[in-house]
């Protein structure tokens, strides 16, 4: 399976920083490749934060690995980044394991995700967290990848999502993944895109919350080992 590609994808306000652990664990099984999505992880970006463009950040990483195809596994926006990858570069993916991806964005779902989106409230109420995302996104400011993300989230609800026809198109084969404690994504949510994509699985994995620090590891990689093998 050594020369089998695997590309782990981040999530929002994340880096691939904190997909090494599974990198490790799944180095033995495949050729696995990360990357920082641009803004994220102190890569810069002039531009505004999209799901198109982080997917063009893709094929940018994959032309310089010069990779013609690969498995991915996208933790929550790394998921959705994935699948709109599929959408446009079909020939480029193989099989695609997300896990706590969200994909129900109406605007009652992006403005309940976008309070909790406050970086003044999070260096007052946990600061704890306002200094992990210093140390991910230095030397960038982690106050404005969180604004860009809002925005972006925004943008989602307002016509940019991928829509039930979309996801009807993408035929590679997927699956959906969602801890049964998560706190963000749904199960409905997650079984109804696994229903629509025409080779879609849903796999609810117990006892697993949405933060990936908090995903038992060991779980996940096997998690992504047995589908894609």
């Amino acid at each position: 399976m050594k020369h089998t590609n695997l590309l782990l994808l981040h999530g929002a306000l994340g880096s691939k920083v904190q997909l090494k652990p599974l990198q490790t664990l799944l180095a033995n099984d495949f050729n696995v490749h990360t990357l920082n999505f641009e803004g994220h992880g102190g890569r810069t970006s002039d531009h505004e934060f999209d799901m198109e463009r982080f997917a063009e950040n893709v094929v940018e990483k994959l032309q310089t690995l010069g990779i013609s195809n690969t498995h991915i596994f996208g933790y929550s926006m790394g998921g959705y980044v994935a699948l709109t990858l599929a959408k446009k570069y079909p020939e480029l993916v193989d099989t695609i394991v997300t896990l706590g991806t969200k994909f129900d964005w109406t605007l009652a779902s992006a403005e309940k995700e976008i309070k909790m989106l406050n970086p003044e409230k999070i260096e007052e109420k946990v600061p704890v967290f306002a200094n992990r995302l210093h140390e991910l996104h230095q030397p960038n400011d982690w106050k404005e990848v969180m604004y860009k993300t809002a925005t972006m989230m925004l943008a989602l609800a307002n016509g940019k999502k991928l829509t039930d026809d979309d996801l009807r198109q993408i035929e590679h084969k997927i699956c959906i993944g969602i801890g049964s404690i998560d706190t963000m994504v749904t199960i409905e949510e997650s079984t109804h895109t696994a229903s629509l994509l025409p080779n879609g699985t849903l796999k609810i994995i117990e006892d697993v919350k949405h933060p990936i620090e908090k995903v038992d590891v060991t779980v996940l990689a096997t998690f992504i080992r047995n589908f894609i093998v």
